[in-house]
């Protein structure tokens, strides 16, 4: 199910879109505001380049609205139905997790972003050898 040629294992192990063997991400998730979503201009092993067009990543904000509601309401049915805080302390819970998955909601949607318009193409690795 994972396996390379999913787009699923290119969004969980942050690979290239269309080799699934280059990094996405220049760095680990970190706090670091510059770091958090740096990414290589092209892929290491096949040379796609991340950045389709200007502004590529804009609609990855999207992407990344839906997370952090799905991400809110998960956190208060939790907290509330669940562990029976009352809702300010539901909210500052949501408050703290969310500040806390910043960098992993952020790299997440950028992914998730561009698998939405790249496809995975098991010969693109040897098309570069090729170049």
């Amino acid at each position: 199910m994972f396996g390379k040629g999913n787009k699923l294992y290119s969004i969980f192990r942050n690979k290239c879109p269309r080799c699934h063997e280059g990094d996405f991400f220049k760095y680990q998730p970190t706090f670091n505001p510059k770091k958090m979503t740096s990414l290589h201009e092209n892929c290491p092993k096949c040379n796609l380049k991340y950045m389709i067009e200007p502004s590529f990543f804009f609609g990855a904000m999207y992407v990344n609205y839906a997370i952090a509601v799905a991400l809110f309401v998960a956190i208060f049915i939790i907290a509330k139905v669940f562990i029976g805080l009352s809702i300010l302390h539901s909210f500052i819970a949501i408050v703290v997790v969310s500040l806390l998955l910043t960098p992993v909601s952020l790299r997440l949607s950028r992914i998730i972003w561009i698998n939405l318009f790249v496809s995975y193409d098991k010969d693109a690795v040897k098309l570069k050898s090729e170049r």
